[in-house]
């Protein structure tokens, strides 16, 4: 069986690693794995690669960032010249990103089969780029592999066949068990004169929360009464990085005097961090799910959320652009009270090995065939 698996971005790298591993596991799987190039900096992209073992991409299409449009029709095109080449058996997708879909729409209409990992997630708001790309490529996906039965109602209700959909649990949080040894043996404290527990993490990076000067301000009012109370640690995206000078003067930002600015960090450095902060003020999705796996309690700043599980199991609380809200649950939780929740069923580690096991028998029975 040819499987070529495809990565794009940032978010893509922590869930194809795993995915590499188990099929590096069979003999009898030739995988190639294509990089869409839609995240190019070292920073946001080429570290990942090392800190997670991920073997150098067999192809990389050097896309590069755009508009929507522009950076999906790019990937569009050069991937299917790709495709006509390889001719593999199975397209393997991760994840919501544009490279998602358009590689997805490419598969599918030269009539190679097509596995999306991470299917069935829904905010229900489609003014998210993320959710149209979610269901555009479970509508068209071969098999879809889920990580809660959440999503599996979400597939079901939305009319895709029960056959096709398989609740084999979250590869993200196999890196993350893959991973955390490695991570606390970095000795990140040190490295930022920080205290076990006693700092909160922040990341922000989604444009409906840093490209408006209404919305940041919100959320940086919200840290500037926080970070009073307790040290806060904040890697700055670029995107976030630029709208923070865009916005805010430099001398609002210096009276913050426990906002401690870093540089973005790669996949080990951040994980090292998580697991010590006290709590997490985030827009990722990805790490509503790692916050709930490690125990930590995470505050989401965001209406809405793919992953309600880790709000109905988990430790992340929605907290929207309420800047009363934020310092609200921040307060609650340096007072003892936050949320403890517990590890959702089949987060525990062995979620690639299960994809794996199924693609080979499946593929044995030829049900992989368009």
């Amino acid at each position: 069986m040819k499987i070529l698996s495809v990565v794009g971005a940032r978010p893509n790298f922590m869930k194809i690693a795993p995915i590499v591993r188990a099929i590096r596991a069979h003999k009898g799987i030739q995988h190639i794995l294509v990089h869409t190039g839609q995240h190019y900096d070292h920073a946001m992209s080429g570290s990942f690669f090392k800190d997670l073992g991920i073997p150098k991409p067999n192809i990389n299409l050097g896309i590069g960032s755009g508009s929507h449009a522009k950076q999906t029709a790019e990937i569009m095109m050069a991937f299917e010249h790709v495709l006509m080449k390889v001719k593999p058996d199975v397209v393997l997708v991760v994840g919501d990103v544009n490279s998602t879909m358009a590689c997805s729409l490419v598969a599918t209409k030269l009539r190679i089969a097509v596995v999306h990992v991470e299917a069935g997630l829904r905010s229900y708001d489609r003014n998210m780029p993320e959710e149209i790309n979610r269901l555009v490529t479970d509508s068209i996906a071969d098999l879809l592999f889920t990580t809660s039965e959440d999503a599996d109602k979400n597939l079901i209700k939305e009319g895709l066949p029960k056959d096709r959909i398989y609740f084999v649990g979250n590869v993200m949080i196999d890196t993350l068990m893959n991973n955390l040894v490695a991570a606390q043996r970095l000795n990140i404290l040190s490295k930022f004169a920080l205290k076990k527990k006693a700092f909160a993490l922040v990341t922000l990076h989604r444009p409906s929360n840093v490209d408006s000067k209404e919305s940041l301000s919100k959320i940086m009012n919200a840290f500037k009464v926080i970070q009073n109370k307790i040290p806060i640690v904040f890697p700055v995206h670029p995107r976030t990085k630029k709208n923070l000078e865009k916005f805010l003067s430099k001398n609002e930002l210096m009276k913050m005097k426990q906002m401690v600015f870093i540089e973005p960090l790669g996949y080990l450095d951040f994980l090292a961090l998580m697991n010590e902060a006290k709590f997490v003020i985030t827009d990722s999705g990805g790490i509503q799910e790692e916050t709930t796996v490690l125990g930590i309690p995470c505050l989401t700043v965001r209406e809405n959320t793919e992953r309600p599980i880790t709000i109905t199991e988990g430790t992340n609380t929605l907290v929207g652009l309420n800047t009363d809200k934020i310092i609200k649950e921040s307060l609650k939780i340096l007072k003892g009270q936050g949320k403890k929740g517990r590890r959702p069923k089949f987060w525990d580690g062995k979620a690639s090995t299960r994809i794996i096991k199924t693609l080979v028998a499946l593929h044995k029975q030829g049900r992989l065939l368009r």
